[in-house]
C-alpha cells in the first residue's frame, strides 16, 4: 500500500497510536507523521518492515519495545526513546532526552546532537544482537550506568554545549559489560576506580568505523575527519562492580 500521511496536530496520543496501529493491520508499511509534538509511544511495540518519518518532537518512549521498524525523526526526541528496543534503527536529527535506550537489547540509535541523563542504562547484548547507540554531541551525567553489553559511541562534535565536557559525571556507574567509545578522551575526573580506559584497539576501529560510516550517511556528515581523531575505550574492570559489598552469611 502507498504511504500514509497522518497530521498529528491536536491528537491525543492515544489516539494516534491506534490509527497507526488499525493502518498496521491494514497493511501500510510506510508512515510520515506531520506537527508531532510530545505524542508518547509512537511505534512503540511495533515489529517488521516498517518505516516513519516523524516530523516534530517524538514524545516519550518512541520505538519502546520496538522490533524492526525504521524511524526518523525530523527534530528531537524526548526521554526514553529506545526504550527496551530488540530490533530497528533510529536517527534522530536534533537531540535526544534522558534514559535513551534503557535495557536496549538490539538495534541501532543514531543522535546527531546531544543526549541527556542516564543514556544506555542497563543496555545488554544477547547472543548475536548488539545494542549500538552512536552520539553525535555529548552525553548527560550517568552514561552507561548498569551497562551489561552493547556499545555506546560518542563523538562529542555536534553539540549544542561547547564549554561542557563530552560525558557527565558518575561515567558508567556500576557497568559490568560493553564498551563505550569516546572520541577524544574524558576528564580523568570522570572516571571511577572500576573502570578501564584503553586507547582503541585496530579493532576497535573496525566496530567504531562501521558504525560512524552508518551515522555519516544517515545524517550526510563526512566520516573521515571524525575518524582521524583518536578514541578511547572505557569497560568494566570486574563483572561484578559491587561483588565485595555482599558478606556471606
Amino acid at each position: 500500500m502507498s504511504k500514509l500521511v497522518i497530521d498529528a496536530k491536536g491528537i491525543y496520543y492515544r489516539d494516534l497510536n491506534a490509527k497507526i496501529r488499525e493502518a498496521v493491520r491494514e497493511g501500510y508499511k510506510e508512515f510520515e507523521l506531520l506537527n508531532v509534538s510530545g505524542q508518547r509511544y509512537i511505534a512503540t511495540g511495533l515489529e517488521g518492515d516498517l518505516k516513519f518519518l516523524i516530523k516534530g518532537v517524538a514524545g516519550q518512549d518512541t520505538a519502546a519495545f520496538m522490533r524492526g521498524p525504521y524511524i526518523r525523526v525530523k527534530g528531537n526526541a524526548q526521554d526514553g526513546l529506545a526504550n527496551t528496543m530488540d530490533e530497528g534503527r533510529i536517527v534522530v536529527e536534533g537531540m535526544a532526552g534522558d534514559v535513551l535506550g534503557y535495557a536496549m537489547r538490539g538495534g541501532e540509535v543514531y543522535v546527531l546532537e546531544d543526549v541527556g541523563y542516564r543514556v544506555g542504562i542497563h543496555m545488554k547484548a544477547y547472543k548475536d544482537k548488539l545494542p549500538v547507540i552512536v552520539i553525535g554531541g555529548k552525553a548527560g551525567d550517568f552514561l552507561g550506568e548498569y551497562m551489561a553489553g552493547g556499545v555506546i559511541i560518542v563523538l562529542g562534535l555536534f553539540s549544542k554545549h561547547p564549554e561542557a565536557p563530552i560525558t557527565g559525571r558518575s561515567l558508567a556507574t556500576g557497568i559490568h559489560g560493553g564498551s563505550i567509545y569516546v572520541r577524544g578522551g574524558v576528564p580523568e575526573y570522570q572516571l571511577s576506580s572500576n573502570l578501564l580506559v584503553e586507547e582503541a584497539t585496530a579493532e576497535d576501529m573496525e566496530l567504531i568505523s562501521k558504525y560512524v560510516h552508518n551515522f555519516c550517511k544517515e545524517l550526510n556528515k563526512d566520516p573521515e575527519p571524525i575518524l582521524k581523531e583518536k578514541f578511547i575505550r572505557i569497560r568494566p574492570k570486574s563483572h561484578r562492580p559491587y561483588g565485595n559489598l555482599y558478606v556471606p552469611n
